[in-house]
């Protein structure tokens, strides 16, 4: 799966742990990030991420742009609800963007653990069916 990392500064660090407590899991999969936050994670995992611009410069929309042409299957976005971001028109289009096209999206450290060992679990496989079956009405 294509899952895409992001985190505002004061986020940065619990980012860095997170993919290394999960580094197992993510090395399985393609891994996308926003500047700063992508070269930190591939700093301290030696993990192979695709780096956009910074969020302010454009990386946010970026991943909104991936995101519409279905190429990213989640996203974990480690916002910082605190601290006002000069781009937050960019933050909460990526936010509609990933409910428009439902992609999974943890905004906070404890709904990224969850996806992230649902998605070791299998628990989003989803994403392959609806690939599968050409985007038409799944049946259960």
């Amino acid at each position: 799966m294509k899952i895409a990392l992001i985190a505002h500064d004061r986020r940065k660090e619990l980012m860095v742990k997170l993919s290394l407590a999960y580094q197992p899991i993510l090395k399985e999969h393609e891994l996308f990030a926003t500047g700063t936050t992508g070269l930190k994670i591939a700093e301290a995992t030696g993990l192979p991420v695709h780096r956009f611009k910074s969020g302010p410069l454009g990386g946010d929309q970026q991943i909104g742009a991936m995101i519409s042409e279905d190429k990213l299957d989640m996203v974990i976005f480690l916002r910082d609800p605190l601290a006002a971001q000069p781009h937050e028109p960019d933050v909460t289009a990526l936010i509609r963007l990933s409910d428009v096209y439902e992609i999974p999206l943890a905004t906070n450290i404890g709904t990224a653990e969850i996806l992230l060992r649902g998605l070791q679990a299998g628990f989003a496989d989803f994403r392959n069916v609806v690939h599968e079956t050409d985007n038409k009405p799944l049946s259960f």
